[in-house]
């Protein structure tokens, strides 16, 4: 189940981060871990069939694979952003690993927008990471990768909370197609009738600082700062030091 009050928490830890959106006229969808062929072609196709576009976090790996999905992306007027090469857990690496897995990525995903996998990130990684990206967290994550979650509840973790300047998490994956499928245009037609509109996440809009200091105060002697989420899901953002 999504779990607002973690993310709540989470924001208190990491206010530098992107969690929403200074413009509250419209909402602004985004897409983790593709592009994935049968899957990236259908989001793209029904965000076109209601004029809408959105911010897309590519895995290097699958840019480098699929150039085509890329480059539709791109040409149909999406953003798009670098989530790493290969799908990396920040808390087991070296920052410069870290940090060398997503300037790899970097030769195929064009972008000045970062998103952590899982969200796992240690602050040293972000602050390097920080000087050449926007980090772009999610305020309302749909759970769409679950298998324990179905489709309606996928939708549910959506309509529940979704407001005027919120990032909702979708993914263009294979393993998140079910829910995705079902959830993706009803969440769009709910949407729309709160009379809201769609943007794209771009660098300039709300610039986003490092986050040396982000947690002062909260974390423990040894400067380490743990939220964790449900085992259940990934949308487990967190910063550890």
């Amino acid at each position: 189940m999504f779990r607002p009050y973690l993310l709540r928490l989470m924001r208190s830890l990491l206010p530098d981060m992107t969690w929403e959106m200074a413009d509250r006229s419209s909402v602004y969808l985004t897409f983790d871990d593709g592009p994935t062929p049968g899957v990236t072609e259908w989001v793209l196709d029904t965000l076109a069939g209601y004029g809408i576009r959105a911010t897309f976090f590519c895995l290097g790996k699958n840019a480098e694979q699929h150039p085509e999905l890329y480059r539709a992306i791109v040409d149909a007027g999406h953003r798009v952003g670098n989530h790493s090469y290969s799908h990396i857990r920040g808390w087991g690496m070296s920052t410069e690993q870290y940090v060398g897995d997503v300037d790899l990525a970097g030769q195929s995903v064009s972008s000045d927008l970062f998103r952590p996998p899982y969200g796992r990130i240690r602050r040293r990684q972000a602050e390097v990471l920080s000087e050449r990206y926007r980090l772009v967290m999610g305020g309302i994550v749909s759970q769409d990768y679950s298998p324990s979650v179905s489709p309606q509840q996928c939708l549910r973790n959506v309509t529940k909370y979704v407001k005027g300047g919120s990032i909702v998490v979708f993914h263009d994956s294979v393993k998140a197609f079910r829910n995705t499928r079902y959830a993706l245009p009803r969440a769009i037609e709910h949407i729309m009738g709160l009379g809201l509109g769609f943007g794209t996440i771009g660098f300039a809009d709300e610039p986003a600082a490092g986050i040396a200091g982000a947690a002062a105060g909260l974390s423990d002697p040894a400067g380490a700062v743990q939220v964790h989420a449900p085992a259940a899901g990934t949308a487990d953002f967190a910063v550890t030091e």
